[in-house]
């Protein structure tokens, strides 16, 4: 099954970083965001990806068309210009980079790749944020509930701390960042039927709107609900609290385990 990740927006709440390079370029960890991502469905199996290309996209792609090279061992002959490989520490990922333009709104973006898709099922998610979502399980839910869609929502954390005051006044719980338990949201990592990019007119629609919205009230849309850890990189703020967990080695959503370290800066 293949994964389509949307990877062409321009990050502008995260412009300190996204004024040199795409967003999901930005490092946590050492390791770009992206990176991240591949490695979360990598780890369940699924290794052909198709990334969607926007702001920016040369970087994505320099950074593929080297990849081979900056994770493996070599001997380089200057000379000659030969090159030896001791060791390949490369994933088994095949990958397809698409230009879906600058201004493609998301659904447009994954009707632009409709032919590197195919008339298979599919998965889609964003590339801005991660999780510990369970992908295998994920899949088996959308194959039980026989729908054209399955999206993965989540329980948002609040920026603001909890406070829970007694009736004179003193503080009985603090709880930093509570979970808002009576909400749920698009937390991306879908599974797709290609019967699903019918709903997609131009390049001008958000997926999350009338595709989704249409679906919804065909009764063709289901929810799987994902407890555990997520986590988007909207902002600066965000993006430092991922690189933290990176870097403490309390990052939930590196469910590939310690074959991979993050980076210490």
């Amino acid at each position: 099954m293949k994964v389509v990740i949307l990877a062409g927006g321009l990050g502008t709440r995260l412009s300190e970083e996204t004024k040199v390079i795409p967003k999901p370029m930005v490092e946590i960890g050492g390791k770009p965001i992206l990176w991240h991502i591949m490695k979360i469905y990598s780890h369940y199996g699924f290794n052909e990806f198709i990334i969607c290309l926007g702001y920016k996209g040369y970087m994505i792609k320099e950074y593929f068309a080297n990849y081979f090279l900056h994770r493996s061992d070599v001997t380089i002959d200057v000379c000659s210009n030969k090159v030896t490989i001791h060791n390949n520490n490369c994933e088994p990922w095949k990958v397809t980079l698409v230009d879906t333009g600058t201004e493609t709104m998301t659904g447009g973006r994954v009707k632009r790749v409709r032919q590197y898709i195919g008339n298979e099922t599919f998965m889609m998610t964003y590339g801005d944020g991660v999780g510990d979502v369970n992908i295998k399980e994920l899949v088996d839910f959308h194959k039980k509930n026989k729908k054209l869609a399955t999206v993965t929502v989540v329980t948002p954390v609040s920026r603001w701390g909890s406070v829970s005051i007694s009736n004179n006044n003193e503080v009985l719980s603090f709880i930093e960042k509570p979970a808002e338990n009576d909400s749920w949201i698009n937390g991306g990592f879908f599974v797709l039927e290609p019967e699903v990019i019918d709903y997609i007119k131009d390049d001008s629609i958000p997926f999350e709107r009338e595709p989704m919205e249409t679906i919804s009230k065909k009764q063709q849309l289901v929810a799987y609900k994902h407890k555990g850890f997520w986590k988007p990189m909207d902002t600066l703020r965000e993006r430092n609290e991922l690189d933290a967990m990176c870097q403490s080695n309390n990052a939930p959503w590196m469910v590939w385990g310690k074959d991979e370290q993050c980076k210490i800066k």
